[in-house]
């Protein structure tokens, strides 16, 4: 089963890089693992990607349980031209009692249960028979000796008179089915009349002249072993199973739909059984009542984050294999022990390489380009109070694999990803937005990177607007911070209820909207903690 690696929901460098370097790094250890991203990902993280011609990976937009992830009956269903005999025996086969019924193209038609059989042998038409050749033969144990017609449609008629007294009268045309014992006169009377269908019983053979005529008329003939009463009483098994099908439009379930949308239509619906589609609409097979706890959960590994409302939606209905970050530890459980490693490091990367290193798994200079810019993007090329001995010296011997000139690189990293030019100011402040809670509150920061603090500045009244707007959104404090790595330091905003809790947490006097603040650069270590710490007082 595949394993999702992946960072949090505002995807930075280190998330997308460390999802790509440990999934790398997994499959190395023998594990189908994929890294995947919960949104857009940013400037600076595509020019990485480019630089070091890795594909972006693919978006992940949940992991809640599915019905594909549901153990349901695959392939139960049966098709609209089988017998009635057939999906009877199916249905015992499988012991269901009913099942989804398919065209040729195996596009739903419908959906037959043993109620339906039974209404229909009880109370449907007794003398019409409306199937195939095929159908009639396996019913009835037949042999087939004449055969014209794939299709089979007419009047039952059994042939019970004295001979005389049938063929005077029971008047026989084309549309006719006659069951017939060894009763040579009405044999040839029923060639004569070009009935449909010769069913001879007892398995008597037809004199060569008749079987010659009935061929020159091209009429079909089957022998069955079966004495007449047998045969006549069973052939209306042999009909079309659409015959006996009520629900023409079923209540179905696609395979992306969530096991809480099953339990939802359980709680509404009497039904036990209902067909399963893929997105074509092409039946699939049948979930049951009885399915709706057998399961298997998507396997994650988290890199980057480890509190649930940073992680992918459905997480608490994922199993988690392991977390590998570098943030304080949050709001978090699991059903059963994990892999759990936190480390004060500036970026997460600097783990995953010593992971490595213990693993003895070589890293390509792909990877290693990749986690290096991690590193030089969480650490802002060193400068952030976050960077530790350990990133450093990670770093360096990263940049000799991956062959590059960190100082040379880093700046090359960080002015492709802090262009704004051509973006939309709320995909700006959002594309580095995260939530905190503090016992009842919310509380957002968003940083955005930028050497250019004048392109902010032109749109700023909407970047408070945003700011100001979350109050209705239950956030005590909404916050954003505009980071100049080159000038060391940040440009704060925001929410206008929120500025005596501002002044108050980083000890400003005469707070304005876009006061620079020396030296701070890092949310994790110098924004977030001493907000965090002043609300909880």
């Amino acid at each position: 089963m595949k394993t999702y690696v992946f960072g949090h929901k505002r995807p930075d460098t280190d998330s997308v890089c460390s999802a790509i370097a440990y999934a790398y790094l997994k499959k190395q250890l023998g594990i189908d693992a994929e890294a995947r991203v919960l949104g857009d990902i940013n400037l600076e993280t595509k020019y990485v990607l480019n630089r070091f011609n890795i594909p972006e990976p693919k978006y992940l937009n949940d992991v809640k349980i599915q019905i594909k992830n549901m153990k349901y009956l695959k392939d139960a269903y049966i098709d609209e031209n089988v017998s009635l005999e057939e999906v009877f025996n199916k249905m015992q086969e499988l012991d269901v009692t009913g099942l989804p019924m398919i065209d040729l193209d195996k596009n739903l038609k419908g959906y037959v249960n043993l109620k339906d059989i039974s209404r229909y042998m009880i109370h449907g038409d007794l003398y019409t028979l409306n199937t195939s050749y095929d159908n009639i033969l396996s019913v009835l144990d037949g042999t087939s000796i004449l055969r014209f017609d794939e299709e089979i449609k007419g009047t039952i008629i059994t042939a019970v008179y004295k001979s005389q007294t049938f063929m005077d009268t029971v008047e026989l045309n084309s549309n006719n089915i006659l069951i017939v014992g060894d009763r040579l006169n009405i044999m040839e009377y029923a060639i004569k009349s070009n009935v449909k269908l010769l069913i001879i019983v007892g398995d008597f053979k037809i004199p060569a002249k008749l079987l010659l005529e009935a061929s020159v008329k091209k009429i079909n003939i089957i022998n069955t072993p079966n004495l007449t009463y047998v045969a006549s009483s069973r052939i209306r098994l042999s009909n079309y199973i659409s015959l006996a099908c009520n629900q023409k439009n079923p209540i179905s379930l696609k395979t992306t739909d969530y096991r809480d949308e099953f339990m939802s239509i359980l709680e509404k619906n009497n039904h036990t059984n209902y067909p399963v589609v893929d997105k074509s609409n092409h039946c699939v097979g049948m979930i049951r009542l009885i399915d709706q706890n057998n399961y298997e959960k998507c396997n994650c590994i988290l890199v980057d984050h480890n509190q649930d409302s940073q992680s992918v939606d459905g997480i608490e209905e994922a199993n988690i294999l392991e977390v590998v970050d570098h943030h304080n530890i949050g709001i978090f459980g699991s059903n059963a022990p994990i892999s759990f490693r936190v480390m004060p490091v500036g970026c997460t990367s600097t783990i995953i390489y010593q992971i490595y290193k213990e693993n003895n798994v070589d890293i390509p200079d792909y990877i290693a380009g990749a986690m290096l810019s991690a590193i030089l993007s969480d650490t802002l090329l060193f400068k952030s109070p976050t960077t530790t001995e350990m990133d450093v010296i990670t770093a360096k011997k990263l940049a000799e694999i991956a062959k590059v000139n960190i100082e040379e690189y880093g700046l090359e990293m960080f002015k492709a990803g802090t262009s704004i030019k051509g973006l939309d100011y709320h995909d700006i402040f959002e594309q580095d937005f995260k939530t905190y809670k503090v016992d009842n509150y919310n509380v957002g920061i968003s940083q955005i990177m930028t050497l250019n603090i004048d392109s902010i500045n032109e749109n700023i009244d909407k970047y408070l607007d945003i700011l100001n707007n979350m109050d209705t959104m239950d956030y005590k404090v909404s916050l954003m911070f505009v980071t100049d790595v080159i000038k060391d330091g940040s440009y704060i905003f925001y929410n206008e209820s929120a500025k005596e809790i501002v002044e108050n947490t980083y000890h400003l006097d005469n707070l304005k909207q876009g006061l620079f603040l020396p030296g701070i650069i890092s949310r994790k270590k110098q924004m977030v903690p001493k907000l965090l710490d002043y609300l909880q007082k």
